[in-house]
């Protein structure tokens, strides 16, 4: 476990923090890894995910397939002589 010290904090926040905690019924140390666990971990967004953004953009047409694109042979490389 890591210890985290904290200079010059505001000493209103300081009060608000000790309020808080009070309120709760737990310690100012306690009171902060709770604030620092809400907002770090609990309110974590989840990773966009491309494949079902498209899916929910496009569900209006239903199912349908492209047809498959015809290609080219591959050119030979150019020779710089």
């Amino acid at each position: 476990m890591t210890n985290i010290t904290i200079f010059n904090i505001d000493d209103n926040m300081k009060n608000i923090l000790q309020d808080r905690a009070k309120k709760n019924g737990r310690s100012l140390e306690e009171e902060v890894k709770e604030i620092l666990h809400q907002v770090l971990i609990e309110n974590q967004t989840p990773p966009i995910n491309i494949v079902n953004l498209i899916d929910k953009r496009f569900a209006h047409l239903g199912d349908f397939e492209l047809g498959e694109i015809k290609r080219e042979p591959i050119r030979p490389a150019p020779t710089f002589e």
